[in-house]
């Protein structure tokens, strides 16, 4: 028996965030996208080649609408006002929520599945598990494993998201909130009390100010912070918000790798 409809997967896509654009160009399938967010930087062509219609928490809905996509895809609570407008006007919307490194790689899965490409998606899930596994291995030799703090945000402080927090772990240091670590909106990972960084004494410290430049010598300047160990020697760090906030590719790829030579470098300096 023949089916009268061959299912072909969305042909017209909007992408609100980066991680989703940059996963369907590696899978070859950037014909089908039409629209992306203004914040992309990855691939970097895809700016030349493809309209911006959103920022994060907002969007031009009505130049979406005007693109007639039969998919929109975003991610987090953040976006769901976003969402809920394009739902009202008739669009298919899937928001992924993924937040730890285990749901990157089955949101990576499922959007190369919804176009066709599940075979090719586990190809290249396949080497980026290998270059995971290689980070943790030489980390597994190291003598000493860091104690790291990671702001993503300065005033509030924000600790690590989860799947920041994971990949330092496989990088081969000690995320020094791991308990805020596992909650999934910023607002509930905010410390409160910027002593507490203080007292937990950490050895590194990494910034990612979400797309907001990071500033050393003001983190270094902070009140009572001298003393800090990651102060005194020196051991503070950009990661770029597009290396490491992306919950795709690039957090699996640049961001885990650029964790990885912070901390080889410290462990040969005072491992």
């Amino acid at each position: 028996m023949s089916l009268l409809f061959m299912p072909q997967g969305p042909q017209r896509i909007v992408c609100l965030t980066e991680e989703t654009t940059e996963w369907l160009y590696l899978l070859g399938q950037e014909n089908r996208i039409v629209g992306i967010s203004g914040y992309t930087v990855r691939p970097k062509r895809a700016r030349d080649e493809k309209p911006r219609v959103s920022a994060f928490t907002s969007a031009k809905v009505d130049k979406i609408l005007a693109l007639q996509p039969d998919c929109v895809l975003g991610f987090s609570d953040m976006q769901a006002d976003i969402a809920a407008a394009l739902i009202r006007a008739g669009v298919q919307v899937t928001v992924f929520n993924q937040r730890s490194v285990a749901q990157i790689f089955d949101v990576l899965f499922q959007l190369a599945a919804m176009v066709g490409q599940g075979a090719q998606g586990l190809a290249l899930m396949a080497n980026l598990q290998q270059q995971l596994a290689a980070l943790a291995e030489a980390a597994a030799a190291l003598p000493r494993r860091p104690k790291i703090y990671f702001e993503e945000w300065d005033v509030p402080h924000i600790s690590a998201i989860r799947w920041v927090s994971e990949l330092i772990g496989i990088a081969g240091g000690d995320d020094i909130f791991p308990e805020l670590a596992a909650q999934s909106l910023g607002k509930n990972r905010i410390i409160a009390d910027g002593a507490e960084i203080v007292r937990r004494k950490p050895d590194i410290i990494i910034g990612s100010w979400c797309g907001k430049k990071f500033r050393p010598e003001l983190v270094a300047a902070r009140p009572g912070w001298g003393d800090v160990t990651a102060v005194k020697t020196g051991q503070i760090f950009e990661i770029k918000s597009a290396d490491i906030l992306q919950p795709g590719p690039a957090a699996l790829t640049d961001g885990a790798a650029a964790l990885h030579r912070i901390i080889m470098d410290w462990s040969r300096l005072h491992g």
